[in-house]
Protein backbone atom coordinates (compact mmCIF):
# COMPACT_ATOMS: atom_id res chain seq x y z
CA UNK A 1 0.00 0.00 0.00
CA UNK A 2 1.45 3.14 -0.80
CA UNK A 3 -1.11 6.27 0.46
CA UNK A 4 -1.46 10.02 -1.58
CA UNK A 5 -1.74 11.96 0.96
CA UNK A 6 -2.46 12.09 5.14
CA UNK A 7 -5.99 10.64 5.04
CA UNK A 8 -5.11 7.05 2.90
CA UNK A 9 -1.91 7.13 5.32
CA UNK A 10 -5.03 6.96 8.28
CA UNK A 11 -6.49 4.30 6.52
CA UNK A 12 -3.86 2.15 5.00
CA UNK A 13 -2.66 1.80 9.26
CA UNK A 14 -6.12 0.92 9.68
CA UNK A 15 -6.14 -1.85 6.69
CA UNK A 16 -2.68 -3.22 8.06
CA UNK A 17 -4.19 -3.44 11.68
CA UNK A 18 -6.88 -5.57 10.18
CA UNK A 19 -5.18 -7.95 8.00
CA UNK A 20 -4.29 -11.07 10.32
CA UNK A 21 -3.83 -13.81 7.39
CA UNK A 22 -1.13 -12.83 5.75
CA UNK A 23 1.92 -10.08 6.05
CA UNK A 24 1.09 -6.54 4.87
CA UNK A 25 2.84 -3.06 4.38
CA UNK A 26 2.68 0.16 3.67
CA UNK A 27 5.08 3.03 2.30
CA UNK A 28 5.57 5.38 4.97
CA UNK A 29 5.96 8.69 2.60
CA UNK A 30 8.67 11.36 3.63
CA UNK A 31 8.49 14.59 4.51
CA UNK A 32 5.19 17.06 4.56
CA UNK A 33 1.93 15.97 3.10
CA UNK A 34 -0.60 17.96 1.73
CA UNK A 35 -2.32 19.03 4.47
CA UNK A 36 -6.05 16.70 3.68
CA UNK A 37 -8.39 16.79 6.05
CA UNK A 38 -8.51 14.55 8.32
CA UNK A 39 -11.28 14.50 11.19
CA UNK A 40 -10.77 14.76 14.35
CA UNK A 41 -10.92 11.21 16.17
CA UNK A 42 -11.02 9.37 13.02
CA UNK A 43 -8.96 5.89 13.27
CA UNK A 44 -9.49 5.28 9.38
CA UNK A 45 -11.13 2.83 7.71
CA UNK A 46 -9.79 -0.45 6.36
CA UNK A 47 -9.43 0.07 2.69
CA UNK A 48 -10.76 -3.25 0.30
CA UNK A 49 -7.49 -5.21 -0.65
CA UNK A 50 -6.19 -4.62 -3.94
CA UNK A 51 -8.92 -1.80 -5.31
CA UNK A 52 -7.95 1.35 -6.20
CA UNK A 53 -9.90 4.21 -7.24
CA UNK A 54 -10.03 6.55 -10.44
CA UNK A 55 -9.90 10.38 -9.24
CA UNK A 56 -10.91 12.28 -12.52
CA UNK A 57 -11.85 10.90 -15.85
CA UNK A 58 -10.86 11.64 -19.32
CA UNK A 59 -9.75 10.21 -22.80
CA UNK A 60 -7.07 8.55 -24.73
CA UNK A 61 -4.91 8.88 -21.83
CA UNK A 62 -4.92 7.66 -18.20
CA UNK A 63 -2.40 7.99 -15.39
CA UNK A 64 -2.19 5.87 -12.91
CA UNK A 65 -0.18 6.85 -9.93
CA UNK A 66 1.44 4.76 -6.67
CA UNK A 67 1.55 6.78 -3.65
CA UNK A 68 2.25 10.28 -2.85
CA UNK A 69 3.19 10.98 -6.56
CA UNK A 70 -0.69 10.89 -7.24
CA UNK A 71 -0.74 14.29 -6.44
CA UNK A 72 2.07 15.68 -9.10
CA UNK A 73 -0.80 13.34 -11.26
CA UNK A 74 -3.38 15.41 -10.88
CA UNK A 75 -1.46 18.66 -11.08
CA UNK A 76 -0.51 17.45 -14.44
CA UNK A 77 -3.63 16.54 -15.64
CA UNK A 78 -5.09 20.03 -14.15
CA UNK A 79 -2.16 21.32 -16.77
CA UNK A 80 -3.36 19.59 -19.70
CA UNK A 81 -6.55 20.10 -19.48
CA UNK A 82 -6.09 24.16 -19.25
CA UNK A 83 -5.00 22.85 -22.75
CA UNK A 84 -8.18 21.34 -23.76
CA UNK A 85 -6.39 17.84 -23.08
CA UNK A 86 -8.25 15.61 -20.41
CA UNK A 87 -7.14 12.44 -19.09
CA UNK A 88 -7.91 10.02 -16.75
CA UNK A 89 -5.89 9.73 -13.19
CA UNK A 90 -6.50 6.80 -11.07
CA UNK A 91 -4.44 6.01 -7.24
CA UNK A 92 -3.57 2.73 -7.29
CA UNK A 93 -3.16 2.20 -3.54
CA UNK A 94 -1.94 -1.53 -3.84
CA UNK A 95 0.92 -2.66 -5.73
CA UNK A 96 0.41 -6.68 -4.60
CA UNK A 97 -2.67 -7.05 -5.09
CA UNK A 98 -2.87 -5.13 -8.20
CA UNK A 99 -6.37 -4.03 -8.76
CA UNK A 100 -6.84 -5.57 -12.17
CA UNK A 101 -10.34 -5.04 -13.08
CA UNK A 102 -8.83 -0.94 -12.89
CA UNK A 103 -6.19 -1.27 -15.05
CA UNK A 104 -7.75 -3.42 -17.27
CA UNK A 105 -10.55 -0.52 -17.77
CA UNK A 106 -7.78 2.01 -18.30
CA UNK A 107 -5.85 -0.19 -20.46
CA UNK A 108 -9.54 -0.97 -22.83
CA UNK A 109 -10.78 2.95 -22.37
CA UNK A 110 -7.48 5.11 -23.17
CA UNK A 111 -5.13 5.03 -25.98
CA UNK A 112 -2.18 5.23 -23.56
CA UNK A 113 -1.31 4.32 -20.05
CA UNK A 114 1.03 5.94 -17.98
CA UNK A 115 2.32 5.07 -14.59
CA UNK A 116 4.27 6.92 -11.87
CA UNK A 117 5.71 5.69 -9.16
CA UNK A 118 9.17 6.90 -6.20
CA UNK A 119 10.51 3.26 -7.20
CA UNK A 120 12.24 1.81 -9.84
CA UNK A 121 12.89 -0.63 -12.33
CA UNK A 122 11.06 -4.09 -10.54
CA UNK A 123 8.66 -1.37 -8.78
CA UNK A 124 5.09 -0.72 -9.52
CA UNK A 125 5.34 -0.32 -12.66
CA UNK A 126 7.04 -3.46 -13.87
CA UNK A 127 4.17 -4.84 -12.22
CA UNK A 128 1.61 -3.48 -13.80
CA UNK A 129 3.36 -3.80 -17.21
CA UNK A 130 3.99 -7.91 -16.35
CA UNK A 131 0.10 -7.99 -15.29
CA UNK A 132 -0.75 -6.46 -19.05
CA UNK A 133 1.79 -9.22 -20.63
CA UNK A 134 0.62 -12.25 -18.93
CA UNK A 135 -3.03 -10.89 -19.60
CA UNK A 136 -2.28 -10.37 -23.46
CA UNK A 137 -3.20 -6.51 -22.86
CA UNK A 138 -0.08 -5.45 -24.97
CA UNK A 139 0.14 -6.13 -28.97
CA UNK A 140 0.67 -9.30 -28.46
CA UNK A 141 4.42 -9.97 -29.32
CA UNK A 142 5.81 -10.57 -25.92
CA UNK A 143 4.89 -13.26 -23.52
CA UNK A 144 6.35 -13.76 -20.02
CA UNK A 145 6.95 -16.73 -18.40
CA UNK A 146 8.23 -16.61 -14.53
CA UNK A 147 6.79 -18.83 -11.30
CA UNK A 148 3.39 -17.98 -9.89
CA UNK A 149 4.17 -16.19 -6.93
CA UNK A 150 2.37 -17.63 -3.75
CA UNK A 151 2.85 -16.75 0.16
CA UNK A 152 5.93 -18.98 1.23
CA UNK A 153 5.02 -21.53 -1.55
CA UNK A 154 7.79 -24.31 -2.20
CA UNK A 155 9.64 -22.97 -4.69
CA UNK A 156 9.31 -26.43 -6.63
CA UNK A 157 5.73 -26.45 -5.86
CA UNK A 158 5.76 -22.75 -7.74
CA UNK A 159 7.79 -24.50 -10.32
CA UNK A 160 5.30 -27.21 -11.54
CA UNK A 161 2.31 -24.72 -11.23
CA UNK A 162 4.20 -22.82 -13.95
CA UNK A 163 5.24 -25.39 -16.04
CA UNK A 164 1.33 -26.66 -16.42
CA UNK A 165 0.33 -23.08 -16.77
CA UNK A 166 2.67 -22.90 -19.82
CA UNK A 167 1.15 -26.47 -21.16
CA UNK A 168 -2.43 -24.92 -20.66
CA UNK A 169 -1.42 -21.86 -22.33
CA UNK A 170 0.29 -22.50 -25.44
CA UNK A 171 -0.51 -24.92 -28.09
CA UNK A 172 2.54 -25.62 -30.53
Amino acid sequence: MAPSDEAELMHMVATAVAIDERPSCFRFPKGNGIRATVLPNNKGTPLDIGKGRILMEGSKVAILGFGSVVQQCIEAADILKSRDVYVTVADSWFCKPLDTELIRSLVNGHEILITVEEGCIGGFGSHVSHFLCLNGLLDGLLKVICCIQTFLNPPCKNYYSSVLYVKFTFTF
